[in-house]
């Protein structure tokens, strides 16, 4: 539509800070929905890229860090090692099991085995965690100095540790509300205006054929805009139409600035989680900025990715090397590596 929205607000020698506020906004959404359009058309051929340059190497690198796995379990069961050791090689176990758990580039068999070590660990973390509590309950009337010391500075961490985990549940919360406050603002504001186009254009309401006709086809694309969502173009033809009624550009009242500034920061946040999901869905390791990023930045990231996959494979490489020997093994535990 030709129609431009900023012209709904009349051009006053001074216009108000809400209408100034109204105008960027409406400059962002347009510049917004000029993005989208882009990403979306983007957004197939950058995955097939991704997948082209990712995909080869996380199928190697999946198959060394299976191999490791393999390797250090058995050599676990097979050989005897110091209990500092031993806890160092269950930690390295235990991760390597958690990583390769949902991978999909393993056989059937090796995913078995992953999903077995993985359990066996599931398992002796509960088991101790059970034995810890015990232990603390049996000895909580009579501790020790130093040992009630301990248990006061466990209790501690456990207790930042568990406000640390509310304040983020609380914070994901507030943001689960306000994303439902916004859907539900939105979808009343997509029906007020909606029901206000139908009011005015209806074309059963219309005894002139040649206006019949053309209020047919602006019904048509304002259904059409409210199946889509599209509150921003819903406003632009609300307001077009309003102003036809009267003689020359209509100012909008504060009341109208200030619902149409509401109504209009839903739909930019909407239009930006829209980016944002087109984004997330290229699976990045460093998160790119959603403003102002060029395709040209997500295929830079894309392969730099990939250099730091392939060097990390490398690395998984050596290692490998070293873990096909207990004395290895022994080394690479030794320098913490």
């Amino acid at each position: 539509m030709s129609f431009d929205l900023k012209v709904s607000v009349q051009q006053r020698a001074e216009q108000s800070p809400q209408q100034k506020k109204l105008n960027r906004l409406i400059d962002k959404i347009e510049q917004q929905k000029i993005s989208l359009a882009t990403w979306q058309n983007a957004q197939a051929e950058i995955q097939q890229h991704t997948r082209q340059k990712l995909l080869p190497v996380y199928s190697v690198l999946h198959a060394v860090l299976f191999q490791q796995l393999d390797q250090l379990w058995n050599l676990l069961h097979s050989h005897e090692f110091s209990k500092a050791d031993m806890q160092q090689l269950d930690e390295s176990i235990a991760q390597r099991a958690q990583m390769l758990k949902h991978s999909k580039m393993l056989t059937n068999k090796q995913q078995k085995q992953v999903e077995q070590i993985h359990t066996f660990y599931q398992q002796h973390v509960q088991q101790s965690a059970k034995k810890t509590k015990k232990v603390q309950h049996i000895k909580v009337n009579q501790p020790q100095s130093n040992e009630q010391d301990e248990l006061f500075e466990d209790d501690f961490e456990q207790y930042a540790a568990e406000q640390q985990q509310a304040r983020e549940q609380a914070k994901q919360q507030r943001q689960q509300q306000k994303r439902e406050q916004a859907e539900q603002m939105a979808a009343q504001s997509l029906k007020t205006v909606y029901l206000k186009i139908a009011a005015m254009i209806h074309p059963d309401r219309e005894p002139d054929e040649s206006k019949k006709a053309k209020k047919t086809e602006l019904f048509q694309q304002a259904s059409q805009a409210h199946e889509q969502q599209d509150l921003f173009y819903l406003l632009k033809l609300q307001l077009q139409l309003e102003q036809n009624k009267g003689v020359g550009a209509k100012e909008l009242s504060a009341e109208q600035v200030k619902f149409y500034k509401l109504a209009l920061d839903v739909q930019s946040q909407q239009l930006e989680s829209q980016i944002d999901e087109i984004l997330n869905s290229f699976h990045l390791a460093k998160k790119v900025k959603t403003e102002h990023v060029h395709i040209s930045d997500v295929y830079k990231a894309i392969d730099a990715d990939c250099a730091e996959l392939k060097q990390q494979l490398k690395w998984e490489k050596e290692r490998l090397k070293h873990m096909k020997k207990v004395s290895g093994v022994e080394m690479l535990l030794e320098y913490g590596v």
